[in-house]
């Protein structure tokens, strides 16, 4: 089973992932972005689907026109784990 990261480890690991922010419950992070059109933003969408397969560890997103939400949480684990600040970090490296 996948670990949840504890209220002690999340700070640490948050604070890594500048432009991300912790939902109000604490089980997930959240981050918009924007694009310059509808392409940029499928081609984003793609590039984190392809990882995102890798993992075996899918967002939840929502795509109108040129802009992208994404919420990463491990529902099995029922909150956040390094999978979702894995795939954070790896989000931010392409953007």
């Amino acid at each position: 089973m996948i670990k949840k990261l504890t209220a002690d480890e999340l700070p640490k690991l948050l604070a890594e992932l500048k432009q991300w922010q912790l939902s109000a419950d604490s089980h997930s992070i959240i981050r918009s972005f924007k694009f310059a059109d509808f392409n940029e933003a499928f081609g984003f969408m793609t590039r984190v689907a392809i990882k995102a397969q890798e993992m075996d560890h899918h967002p939840e997103w929502s795509n109108v026109y040129n802009k992208v939400d994404i919420t990463l949480s491990t529902h099995t684990a029922k909150g956040l784990t390094e999978r979702d600040i894995t795939l954070a970090k790896f989000i931010d490296s392409i953007t």
